[in-house]
């Protein structure tokens, strides 16, 4: 293993602690799940965990685990990408796993900027805020990943806080356990290029989501809009439906002509 790279105090450690955490009550092993990353500072945790991973293209973490589960529908598959890679290049991929409902989990490393590039504007950032590549201040409004998992569909949507370790790692568990895909939002402070969404700054305003029904979907909405002065934290919305069927190449349903297929690319 490598020697870790983050910058002391990166909102990184807390989601690798809770990742963690998550392993242990749950028993996960390398012989049973595999982590799937995509480019970014979030992806040098592959070098750290000591579980089965595979790191891909920048914003491909989603089809990248889809087809790890596709293939062996036992595994435990776990999507880690940050804002930029999940819902700016991998925006499209999102929708369609949600859409989908495979079992497999996302979670997503939400600093706000593009980390590893040296701080430009993400689709997470706040407007106005001024970035290397946005001197004048972020010009569109940010995207909210909790309200548009919701309205794709989303069987399981979530949101939590790498300064929160107990929560997060509850909220990983609950993920992981939830028959279907589903997503966690994991507010992460970038300590080196963002200086507005801080650890202090989310700690004036997260809270829990206590007696909501998570069932309800426009209640889920609701409280998806909340964002500023408030910030709730917590399971959105979860319900249990039909799983997208496995495509695998072993089940006897599927049958496919590998040879013919090859023909049409010679």
């Amino acid at each position: 293993m490598s020697d870790c790279t983050w910058c002391p105090g990166c909102g990184n450690f807390g989601i690798w602690q809770a990742l963690k955490g998550t392993f242990s009550k749950l028993n996960l092993s390398p012989t049973n799940t595999v982590a799937v990353f995509d480019i970014g500072c979030n992806s040098n945790m592959y070098n750290w965990l000591g579980m089965s991973a595979f790191e891909g293209l920048h914003g491909r973490a989603s089809p990248l685990a889809e087809g790890v589960k596709r293939a062996n529908p036992g595994l435990h598959i776990l999507a880690i990408a940050g804002d930029g890679g999940c819902y700016g290049e991998g925006g499209n991929h999102l929708l369609a796993a949600c859409r989908k409902n495979l079992d497999m989990t996302i979670l997503v490393h939400n600093n706000q900027v593009y980390a590893l590039t040296t701080g430009q504007t993400s689709p997470a950032t706040e407007k106005g805020y001024q970035t290397k590549s946005t001197p004048s201040g972020a010009p569109d409004l940010p995207l909210n990943p909790v309200l548009v998992s919701l309205a794709a569909n989303a069987s399981f949507v979530a949101r939590g806080f790498s300064g929160d370790l107990s929560h997060l790692t509850d909220l990983i568990v609950a993920a992981i356990n939830h028959k279907g895909f589903s997503i966690v939002d994991i507010l992460q402070p970038c300590i080196t290029f963002n200086s507005l969404n801080t650890f202090e700054w989310f700690r004036k305003r997260v809270y829990h989501l206590e007696n909501h029904d998570t069932g309800n979907k426009l209640e889920a909405i609701k409280k998806a809009m909340e964002w500023g002065e408030k910030i709730p934290l917590g399971i959105f919305f979860q319900e249990e439906r039909e799983l997208s069927e496995s495509l695998s190449t072993t089940d006897s349903k599927v049958k496919v002509d590998f040879e013919s297929l090859m023909k049409e690319f010679v």
